[in-house]
């Protein structure tokens, strides 16, 4: 099994034949995601990468059965992005666009609300199912089919955890790259509930940072509801206070924001956390060993 995307997710380009939807979905394609084509305003009716292009989400829905959206287009018209893909049905929105005004994030949230779409990002380099799905810009090639679900704020800490369990057989059922903004559409904690009831999820691999609560509210919830293994890494453990790291959302504001803090909450409630990312793999290995 898997959560989010697989093999029956038929993803539709928003932003299709710009060059960064272009280079993307190249890749999509040749990992075997089923890519039914994408949408440009005003070139409907035209072919790219050999896949009909259309004016609106909702052409590709109707003539296509779209359920997943991936966004490639520039931060000004993103939300409306957003919106256009979850007002025409689709079940999934990947939003790999960064430098989105957070007061446009702040109504996309809001709008969501009610809403049965699921937006990812923005800002995230998106979701691979191994072997069924690829949606966004992770590299395919290190990723294997396997128990371990993986959710995480960094895009390159992501990769690193998964070239580590890959190396040591431990392939991943899911990977989420969440985003590093301050406002996302799925949070750590929501990646984490469905790694829970995945049936073939055995064990969770959650990278986080500085900034923001949600590592702790996840822990807090783990706790309480977990019954899986759960393996973390913060990164930001040397960031000054008040020194944003990379991410937008990767900002101290205080004592209970900073890398220490949220490790110390972890173990607080039984989670495994490394000091160092190189650890992860090995750490996995020896808790799901342990069990």
């Amino acid at each position: 099994m898997s959560i989010i995307v697989n093999k029956d997710s038929r993803v539709v380009i928003q932003g299709f034949t710009g060059k960064e939807g272009t280079f993307h979905a190249i890749q999509m394609i040749e990992y075997g995601t089923t890519v039914i084509g994408g949408v440009t305003p005003g070139k409907g009716g035209q072919k790219h990468l050999d896949r009909p292009v259309f004016n609106t989400v909702a052409n590709a829905v109707e003539k296509e059965g779209a359920n997943v959206s991936v966004i490639f287009v520039p931060p000004a018209f993103a939300s409306d992005a957003i919106m256009e893909a979850t007002d025409s049905g689709i079940g999934v929105i990947v939003c790999v666009t960064e430098g989105i005004p957070i007061e446009d994030m702040v109504n996309i949230k809001s709008y969501l609300y009610d809403k049965s779409s699921r937006l990812v990002g923005p800002n995230c380099p998106g979701v691979i199912t191994p072997g069924e799905a690829k949606v966004g810009i992770m590299p395919g090639f290190i990723h294997t089919p396997g128990p371990i679900g993986i959710v995480s704020r960094s895009g390159t800490l992501t990769y690193e955890a998964v070239q580590q369990l890959t190396q040591i057989g431990l392939g991943q059922s899911t990977a989420i790259g969440i985003g590093g903004d301050p406002i996302l559409g799925t949070s750590i904690k929501d990646a984490v509930e469905l790694f829970m009831n995945d049936h073939d999820t055995k064990g969770i691999v959650m990278i986080g940072e500085i900034g923001g609560n949600m590592e702790a509210e996840t822990a807090y919830w783990s706790k309480e509801h977990g019954t899986k293994p759960i393996v973390s890494f913060i990164a930001g453990a040397t960031a000054p206070k008040g020194r944003r790291m990379g991410h937008a959302g990767a900002i101290i504001g205080g004592k209970a924001d900073t890398a220490e803090a949220k490790k110390e909450i972890l173990r607080s409630c039984g989670i495994h956390v490394v000091d160092s990312p190189a650890d992860i793999g090995k750490r996995m290995a020896e808790v799901l060993n342990h069990q």
